[in-house]
């Protein structure tokens, strides 16, 4: 890494990393099909950004040598996505969490939720959210096509989530009093610009429970708490709390709910929309 690059973080004049990653969480219920992160239109390049998480929840073992400072682990919880495409929401915020203290195995929690146009003439945007969560080998999906995601979200320090399907009920709350570290990323506008700002270190609560047939909670399935957990927010203008909930028509939610196999349907790579 070459001195100066950034005006934003310390650079250093080497890193080097050797490091091997056992998945224990893609995106789905653990022993069956993977699931496209946002359903499978996401598959067709209709939305801007693509995003598909590939690997929710593993744990590695190795070292990472930073600046001649060498840092082993084994075991350490990892999360890996996937973003492509001509650049990144209008806004959005993101929290991740593979680290919780009050509950026994492996967790993966993850958030999200931005304001991206719509193709069109016309200056179209919708706000998509979602919760998704892997716990016991279950994977509990909260997305506009299933229930409502609801949201608040200041401009930094501040995310709270709740969202329910027929099944069950989740809320969430992240703080954080870090400053958070500004990074870049691509813009429908401007390019790779600095666009963001993230912190792992964030405080998150985060409870699930079954959901009774009048809506009220019933049995809780998780109570967890993390001081790890990973926040950000990104694009703007962020001049104010965003509050919101979103939901799809019920029209929209059927065809979503299709259990489409976009593999099958294009058996041949070079007919294959880009990012399949």
């Amino acid at each position: 890494m070459m001195e100066g690059m950034s005006e934003h973080v310390k650079t250093v004049k080497t890193a080097r990393w050797e490091y091997n990653t056992s998945p224990v969480y893609g995106w789905g219920d653990v022993k069956t099909k993977q699931k496209s992160t946002a359903g499978w239109p996401a598959a067709f390049p209709v939305f801007e950004p693509h995003w598909q998480i590939c690997m929710a929840g593993g744990l590695s073992t190795g070292w990472i040598e930073w600046d001649g400072q060498l840092f082993e682990f084994e075991n350490a919880p990892s999360y890996a996505e996937k973003n492509w495409g001509g650049g990144f929401p209008r806004k959005w915020y993101w929290i991740q969490c593979n680290v919780f203290d009050g509950v026994s195995g492996e967790v993966s929690l993850t958030a999200a939720g931005g304001l991206r146009k719509l193709p069109g003439l016309t200056e179209y945007y919708e706000s998509p959210a979602l919760i998704g969560i892997h716990y016991g080998g279950t994977f509990y999906e909260f997305v506009p096509w299933n229930g409502t995601v609801s949201w608040e979200i200041s401009p930094w320090g501040y995310w709270n989530l709740s969202a329910e399907n027929d099944s069950y009920l989740v809320e969430l709350e992240a703080t954080t009093k870090e400053p958070g570290t500004p990074l870049r990323a691509p813009t429908l506008e401007s390019g790779l610009v600095t666009a963001l700002k993230d912190t792992c270190l964030g405080d998150l609560k985060l409870q699930m429970w079954e959901r009774r047939h009048d809506g009220s909670k019933g049995e809780m399935i998780l109570d967890a708490t993390s001081n790890m957990a990973a926040v950000e927010v990104g694009g703007g203008p962020w001049f104010s709390t965003w509050k919101g909930k979103t939901a799809s028509p019920e029209l929209l939610n059927r065809a979503l709910r299709i259990p489409l196999d976009t593999e099958r349907l294009f058996p041949v790579p070079l007919f294959k929309p880009p990012g399949l």
